[in-house]
């Protein structure tokens, strides 16, 4: 399945297509609205903290790897 369209968005605004794992079939809707300036700051602080995780995934998962390591078993094998 291929759609194509075409949407011509101001600078000033953002778009954000979240899409199901599913696509369901039949008609779809998509409809346009803005979203608030709290949203948007929450969006973007998001995204920041993602792109910090990426940068530093290497020293946090060596460092959570560390903390493991001293973790006691509580169960018997």
């Amino acid at each position: 399945m291929s759609i194509t369209q075409t949407v011509e968005i101001p600078a000033s605004h953002k778009l954000t297509i979240d899409v199901p794992p599913e696509v369901p079939t039949g008609q779809a809707k998509i409809i346009f609205f803005p979203i608030s300036a709290d949203k948007e700051k929450t969006q973007r602080s998001e995204a920041r903290d993602i792109e910090l995780f990426r940068l530093h995934a290497d020293e946090l998962n060596s460092e959570a790897e560390d903390v493991l390591s001293y973790q006691v078993s509580i169960f018997e094998d």
